[in-house]
């Protein structure tokens, strides 16, 4: 089932043929994680690039204070991995824990290159993958920069409202770059305005 949901993902993509498509997905082997597992830790070298089945994830970091900064969050149908430290082989700045019970397919970075040789459409699907992640990554940063606190909070929750539903008041403020007690604020401002 869990290739199946790869599968279904990749065809939103790439058209493989299926030969290739199944050398594809047998590349990459399923890890299951409890609640409040890691699937990596800050300071380790992130040895894969994962695709979530089950579960919700969050990709986070932690400053020399203890302050965490969550860049985003991956539930069913999302990729995941710290790109700089898989592509440089070096230490992560960032961790990825399991909110929630998880399941992800794991792809480690010699399976990868291995398929880069043998298909052009392995190359491609990280190609459009990478440019859809550079445009949500512009685009969150300009809502940091010119939206309200309030107006960023209702962006997360309309557009995402199936993480939103499953997060805490801290782990939103986390993302959203605010307080936990601004995010319980709005939340009772929009509660009354109902």
């Amino acid at each position: 089932m869990a290739h199946q949901i790869l599968k279904e993902n990749i065809a939103k993509h790439v058209s493989f043929p299926e030969k290739e498509l199944s050398l594809f997905c047998n590349s990459f082997y399923p890890v299951q994680l409890a609640k409040k597992d890691f699937l990596l830790k800050q300071g380790d070298i992130c040895s894969f690039e994962g695709f979530v089945t089950k579960g919700c994830l969050r990709v986070y970091t932690l400053d020399a204070m203890g302050n965490e900064y969550i860049l985003h969050f991956a539930i069913k149908d999302w990729w995941i991995t710290d790109i700089d430290s898989f592509t440089n082989q070096t230490s992560s700045h960032l961790s990825i824990q399991a909110l929630e019970a998880s399941e992800v397919l794991l792809i480690n970075k010699n399976e990868k290159e291995a398929l880069y040789q043998q298909s052009p459409n392995v190359e491609k699907l990280f190609r459009i993958m990478t440019q859809k992640t550079h445009v949500a990554l512009q685009r969150r940063i300009i809502r940091d920069h010119s939206l309200t606190a309030d107006d960023r909070y209702l962006y997360f929750i309309n557009t995402y409202p199936k993480i939103a539903q499953r997060l805490t008041n801290i782990q939103l403020a986390a993302y959203l770059g605010i307080s936990h007690e601004f995010v319980s604020k709005i939340r009772r401002k929009i509660s009354q305005q109902k």
